[in-house]
């Protein structure tokens, strides 16, 4: 988080959870903090996805159960809107060993129990944010650390580092589709497309098209159903 004059800027907090109560609740606790600020309060992961495209927050507290119900491929979506922004998971329970490694192993920057003194939500935000520290439940920190340091050397396999739209992309070129008809039906220039596929191409260590799609069948790639326009592709009318 950078500063001005030695004073730090707000840190912008989005809330997702599906408990309306404990947003209420960390709303008004970060609303007396000078340096907090909750710029929206999401109850999906739809939502969540749909608020952070604006807002572009610099931490976001989501609930497990969020996390759960968005997949694997939710924090890598998160960072590709806001590449700068820290992940906290919030949970009701601690979280099983495996389950914490899995949410420290997707990205997050913490996780922290609801039921814990209110205080240590300010200090959980400033001290992610600012210090850039990993937050844990005391009776995870060992398992956890020992793991990150057991893997820290082992890279994500290309395939894991696809976003969600990455992948939506390489559906369409599985279809045949050319770039200008991507851009069209998801509503983005055929430049930003040509950049995804320069993103894609990177990752996975192929230098065209036809060496993507036959990456892609040889990795099985699991991907988004491709959906098609009323009048398919090609088909588009002129101008």
């Amino acid at each position: 988080m950078s500063s001005r004059n030695g004073v730090k800027k707000k840190i912008r907090i989005l809330i997702a959870d599906r408990e309306g109560v404990f947003r209420l609740g960390l709303k008004k606790l970060f609303a007396v903090e000078d340096d907090l600020r909750i710029v929206a309060q999401a109850h999906s992961a739809a939502q969540l996805m749909e608020l952070s495209k604006s807002l572009r927050p610099h931490l976001f507290f989501v609930q497990s159960e969020i996390v759960a119900e968005a997949g694997s491929n939710l924090f890598a979506d998160l960072r590709e809107l806001c590449p700068k922004c820290k992940i906290v998971v919030t949970s009701s329970s601690a979280p099983r060993e495996e389950e914490g490694m899995r949410f420290v192993q997707m990205g997050a920057s913490g996780i922290i129990l609801k039921s814990v003194d209110p205080a240590l939500f300010v200090k959980c935000a400033r001290k992610v944010v600012w210090e850039n520290e990993v937050w844990l439940p005391h009776q995870q920190v060992a398992s956890i650390a020992k793991f990150v340091e057991a893997n820290a050397t082992q890279p994500l396999r290309p395939v894991d580092t696809l976003t969600k739209r990455e992948r939506t992309i390489i559906s369409y070129l599985m279809q045949g589709w050319r770039n200008r008809e991507i851009g069209q039906h998801l509503s983005i220039t055929e430049q930003t497309v040509k950049n995804h596929l320069r993103s894609i191409y990177d990752k996975v260590g192929v230098s065209d098209r036809l060496e993507l799609v036959l990456y892609a069948i040889h990795q099985k790639l699991t991907l988004p159903p491709v959906q098609p326009p009323e009048a398919g592709p090609g088909t588009k009318s002129a101008g």
